[in-house]
């Protein structure tokens, strides 16, 4: 279920996505504009009944809105539909927790599903009705269990926090032997089901898990990525995918993660070239980058899947630069999966490590160094 005044088709596919990623079958889907969200039910009643209606003939089970949903707003349209109402954010939620591998994901991902379930207490409880107590008090045996809940929920998310802070101290240590190395940190960021595991397994000759499917990868996983004589290796991170609208809890969990890109010397940022909505993409990953704190850091705009774009749609050049917020990026048009402009791309990578090298040497050391292959 889409809400709102943006392009329905694109949206409620990537949500139908996203459903099928978390293993549901989409059977129907609805669209609705208003002016402004209803307080009580999102859509307002009409559409709600409309809702009811569809999901009956289809014999659904559950529906999903593509927006985030107030805890207030998803218990009155499970009442009003009489089926299990969720949003977008529990659903990007639940792929997380299927995915996350390394014991570091798996704590963010608990983080983030009980912040989420923190503000739902009173939707978990609602068989437990709150019950004037006695003279002039107000009270019952669903407070106490909504209160105890909380609690036990607060407790979780401060234990979590602090496991997590561990991670990432170590994480720091790891950050801090690299940078006494001098070694050119590379990021691979960009929208999810860019193709950035299969470029990254093409540049390493790594066994990183990828899939034709939103978020295959959720952990961090670096490489050393040989550059030729001169420049030597290089570390290489492929990093979780980036979607519209990411929930904010996501951004502060995955804070760890994505810290690999903050201290990144390069970004490869990752865009589906065969994608007609990559535009709106690239704008989708600067948002989260300027959200963290990455959005100065250079980058190099890799259009993926040229191997999927029509023949009469493909560049002339593979090498030429996109404007973003108003700045000209470099650009390299490739095939991660059959190795088209993957040379191109390893001798620009190896041409701008290079430069890099060359800031934090003695006057005229830098003409020593060989110059990149083409």
């Amino acid at each position: 279920m889409d809400f709102g005044l943006r392009h329905f088709d694109g949206d409620l596919e990537e949500l139908g996505l996203l459903a099928q990623t978390a293993g549901l079958e989409p059977v129907a889907r609805l669209t609705c504009k208003r002016k402004v969200p209803d307080a009580a039910l999102f859509v307002g009643s009409g559409k709600a009944d409309e809702i009811r209606t569809l999901a009956e003939m289809h014999g659904a089970q559950e529906v999903l809105f593509d927006q985030a949903l107030s805890p207030a707003q998803q218990r009155n349209l499970e009442r009003h539909i009489g089926l299990p109402v969720n949003d977008r954010t529990l659903l990007i939620l639940e792929i997380f927790a299927q995915r996350a591998r390394s014991h570091e994901g798996k704590l963010q991902v608990e983080l983030a599903r009980l912040q989420y379930l923190s503000t739902r207490l009173v939707r978990r409880w609602s068989h437990l009705e709150r019950q004037r107590g006695g003279i002039g008090t107000r009270g019952g045996p669903g407070e106490r269990q909504i209160e105890l809940d909380r609690r036990m929920i607060d407790e979780a998310i401060k234990r979590t926090r602090e496991r997590l802070v561990k991670v990432k101290r170590q994480r720091n240590t790891q950050r801090r032997q690299r940078e006494r190395r001098e070694t050119f940190n590379i990021s691979i960021v960009g929208y999810t089901n860019a193709g950035k595991s299969t470029l990254f397994n093409a540049l390493v000759k790594a066994r990183a898990y990828a899939a034709n499917q939103l978020f295959a990868t959720l952990d961090t996983t670096t490489r050393q990525l040989y550059l030729g004589e001169g420049i030597g290796s290089v570390s290489l991170s492929d990093t979780v995918g980036f979607i519209r609208d990411l929930p904010h809890g996501l951004v502060d969990a995955f804070q760890a993660t994505l810290q690999e890109a903050v201290d990144a010397d390069l970004l490869l940022h990752v865009v589906d070239a065969s994608n007609p909505g990559y535009p709106e993409q690239i704008a989708q990953v600067q948002l989260v980058l300027h959200e963290i704190g990455a959005a100065d850091i250079t980058q190099l705009l890799v259009f993926n899947k040229l191997d999927a774009v029509p023949a009469d749609a493909r560049p002339a050049t593979l090498l030429d630069t996109y404007e973003i917020d108003g700045r000209q990026v470099p650009r390299i048009y490739v095939s991660a999966r059959d190795g088209t402009g993957m040379a191109a791309l390893r001798a620009q990578l190896a041409a701008m490590a290079l430069e890099r090298a060359s800031w934090n040497m003695p006057p005229g050391a830098a003409a020593e160094l060989p110059a990149a292959e083409e």
